[in-house]
């Protein structure tokens, strides 16, 4: 019943959370950014175009009312119709966020579990060759540019090799699992690097702690105090980690999904910024914050799950 009131407590405290996003999000958009119509008519736009356009957008409204529609939106999801489309966002959103996660949860779930695992291994045989081993290659991974991996995937295996297709895009299982083969391994090699990294140093960090000395003179072996006692210890800033990673998950990766011409979130999100599509752009500005709230509320609960200690208050 405490979590219960808690969460309820916590969302009420994301309301203002929300009106100071939306806030910062509309002087971006509609002040600092200047007037779209100029931007969407171009330079030999004349006065008369501009002002049609603006009453045709509802930006010949009075700031208040433009700012008032901005808010509704964080709490209705109702983001009107793209520039440059015409659809309902709303409808764009949903199409994309089924094409981004076919993509991005499988790839989340397998290069989560492979940290995971590394960093045990690592932290196991700690001070080896083959902790040093995992340590060079992480950072190796992390060195190289996401579009090294991307170009070079898509020119061996997709191209040279014929392994995987090289870009697009089919809705229903099992018809995308062709086209999100190679950018799901993409997306894990990019993944493990900085997860093995910061999950060993965690585990590092716990194997060390008084409860490990105890265990150790109590006769239990290293396998049993590193997976029963480490890792359960160790779950906390893991699962921060990991649940903060959910939103990007559900928006999309912009460069991956655009190389390989997947219709996801990202794509959606870099087509409105190459077309000056503010609607779509604050859209998805307005959801990614919404959803860093709710997952952060999120990671709260999860907490007392994996560790009695934390108590919510």
């Amino acid at each position: 019943m405490y979590i219960y009131h808690y969460t309820i407590r916590r969302l009420l405290y994301t309301i203002p959370i929300l009106i100071g996003v939306t806030l910062v999000i509309f002087v971006l958009f509609h002040i600092v950014s200047g007037d779209p119509t100029a931007v969407l008519l171009g330079k030999h736009a004349t006065l008369q175009q501009m002002e049609e356009l603006r009453r045709e957008l509802g930006l010949d409204r009075s700031m208040l009312m433009q700012y008032l529609d901005t808010l509704k939106s964080a709490f209705t999801l109702d983001f009107g119709r793209s520039w440059a489309t015409k659809q309902h966002i709303i409808q764009m959103i949903k199409g994309g966020a089924y094409a981004s996660l076919t993509l991005s949860i499988p790839a989340f779930v397998f290069a989560s579990l492979a940290a995971i695992a590394m960093a045990l291994l690592a932290a196991f045989f700690r001070g080896t060759l083959l902790d040093r081993s995992l340590v060079v290659v992480s950072v190796v991974m992390m060195s190289i540019s996401v579009l090294a991996y991307i170009l070079f995937g898509q020119w061996i295996f997709a191209y040279k090799l014929g392994w995987f297709e090289i870009a697009g895009y089919e809705y229903g299982f099992p018809d995308f699992l062709p086209y999100i083969i190679l950018p799901a391994i993409i997306w894990i090699v990019l993944s493990i690097g900085p997860d093995v990294r910061l999950y060993r140093t965690i585990m590092l960090d716990e194997v060390h702690q008084d409860y490990v000395r105890t265990a150790r003179a109590k006769g239990l072996s290293s396998r049993m105090i590193l997976f029963k006692h480490v890792l359960k210890n160790a779950m906390i800033p893991i699962i921060t980690n990991l649940v903060i990673q959910v939103p990007s998950l559900i928006l999309g990766a912009l460069l991956i999904e655009n190389f390989f011409g997947i219709p996801g979130l990202g794509n959606i999100t870099l087509q409105a910024i190459n077309n000056s599509d503010f609607p779509v752009i604050k859209a998805m500005t307005i959801l990614s914050s919404v959803l860093y709230v709710i997952f952060n509320v999120i990671t709260d609960i999860l907490y007392t799950l994996v560790d009695p200690r934390v108590q919510l208050k």
